[in-house]
């Protein structure tokens, strides 16, 4: 059986030039230049090689991808509680692409529930406003209070189920996780007989050709991951009924 000796450790070698010393961080200064950064680089390379001329002018996204999924959400105070910015109101009409003079219905509608002035540019197909400030506030009273009561069979506006069905093959993280989650906008739609119903409209209905189904998108600030749910939380503040889907 071999001897086991103990190990002895001696005093440590001594130092014959210091390193310098840094007096304002009050810390030694090493003899080699560091590069230091808060936050290393999420991607390591480009897709396509810059040199290759065949490559030149395409679209060179880093590898990787987009990080949307990975964005953390923020913690919940009274500093970062989801603040409604705007509402957005847009209505097609398929008529205008033959003759614009068919938009004209949509924007006398829409004028009269925005009062305000705005410009569509491009091909007329369709219209869209958006209101910010104390006329938002008024088209959400007027909508929880006038319109959407008055709606048959109406029990609230349907949201998906935390799993869908068509997904449910795939892991739990990649499962609860869609695109629109981490986007603070809630969406929803009005079918044409909701128009009728708006007191802007319904004082003098005869002056529009047609009624129109239109979409309402309330764009809050919040980000991240549950970012919708919160955003639909904060709409439901408002007297707007949502139903998760069975």
């Amino acid at each position: 059986m071999p001897l086991i000796r103990p190990t002895r450790f001696g005093r440590p070698p001594r130092i014959h030039k210091p390193l310098p010393f840094d007096s304002r961080r009050k810390l030694p200064r090493p003899p080699i230049n560091l590069q230091i950064r808060e936050i290393s680089p999420c991607q390591i390379r480009l897709r396509w090689d810059p040199s290759n001329p065949y490559s030149k002018y395409r679209k060179n996204p880093p590898v990787g991808g987009s990080q949307w999924s990975k964005i953390p959400s923020t913690l919940i105070t009274p500093s970062t509680i989801p603040k409604l910015l705007s509402i957005q109101l847009h209505i097609m009409s398929k008529d205008a692409l033959t003759s614009r003079s068919n938009l004209l219905g949509v924007i006398a509608a829409l004028r009269a529930l925005s009062v305000g002035g705005w410009i569509r540019q491009g091909m007329p197909a369709g219209a869209k406003v958006t209101l910010k400030g104390p006329p938002m506030y008024d088209l959400i009273s007027t909508l929880s209070e006038f319109v959407l009561p008055r709606l048959r069979d109406f029990n609230g506006f349907p949201i998906p189920p935390t799993t869908s069905s068509h997904t449910s093959y795939l892991p739990s993280s990649a499962n609860a996780v869609k695109p629109s989650d981490v986007t603070g906008v809630v969406s929803f739609g009005l079918p044409p007989a909701a128009m009728a119903f708006w007191p802007q409209i319904e004082v003098n209905q005869d002056a529009y050709p047609k009624m129109y189904g239109m979409h309402v998108h309330f764009i809050t600030d919040a980000v991240g991951l549950g970012a919708q749910e919160r955003a639909r939380a904060l709409v439901s503040g408002f007297q707007i009924p949502f139903v998760r889907m069975s």
